[in-house]
């Protein structure tokens, strides 16, 4: 049985003086199509029964999701970023990745200013320079805070790509949320680029 997040991690910190704790995650960093989403959650207390819900939102049905995502929002504090496609094409998605948990950051200490923070961010160091922030590789798998950032910031994601399916058609975003499966890149291939595309992606090859 795969063990699932633990509230361990962001207990300890706030007994050592933290007032909270900021799990943050991104998603959309390989989709071949649309923004990049990031959200930020940080818990006041722990909720035993529907924490044993949380994971990594890839892990979870989309049903699942909306209605954590819910629960998450009404009972946390949460922020929500967005690099929309122009940045993306202009400065890449390695940058546009450092600059979604860098506005996130900012946008928090600006609320909280007079808060003790300490940032849990999922993955590899993204040289952000600042003090009381962590990396956590597959901390959506491990910390509950940042599992349940990805899970809203996953379900916000895939609504704008709902919407923009209904715009930008053909490709089916509603249901591959811009990721390259088999359908998008046969889509690429009858239609070619559109204006939501990640032009960095080397998507020519595709059509």
């Amino acid at each position: 049985m795969s063990k699932k997040p633990s509230f361990e991690h962001e207990k300890e910190l706030m007994s050592t003086g933290f007032d909270l704790v900021f799990g943050m995650d991104e998603v959309g960093r390989g989709s071949f199509a649309g923004p990049l989403v990031a959200s930020a959650v940080a818990f006041e207390k722990e909720f035993p029964r529907w924490f044993k819900k949380l994971n990594d939102s890839k892990l979870l049905t989309a049903k699942k999701r909306e209605k954590l995502s819910k629960l998450i929002l009404k009972n946390a504090k949460s922020f929500t970023e967005i690099i929309e496609i122009e940045t993306i094409n202009k400065i890449g998605i390695g940058k546009s990745n450092k600059l979604i948990f860098e506005r996130l950051i900012r946008e928090i200490l600006k609320e909280f200013e007079d808060k003790k923070i300490h940032f849990l961010i999922d993955g590899n160091k993204k040289r952000i320079r600042r003090k009381n922030l962590k990396f956590v590789i597959k901390g959506d798998s491990k910390i509950t805070s940042i599992a349940a950032a990805s899970i809203i910031a996953k379900v916000y994601r895939d609504k704008l790509m709902k919407n923009l399916g209904r715009v930008y058609k053909g490709y089916n975003f509603a249901k591959n949320k811009g990721y390259g499966t088999k359908f998008h890149r046969d889509a690429l291939k009858k239609y070619g680029v559109c204006a939501i595309h990640r032009r960095s992606f080397n998507l020519q090859k595709f059509t």
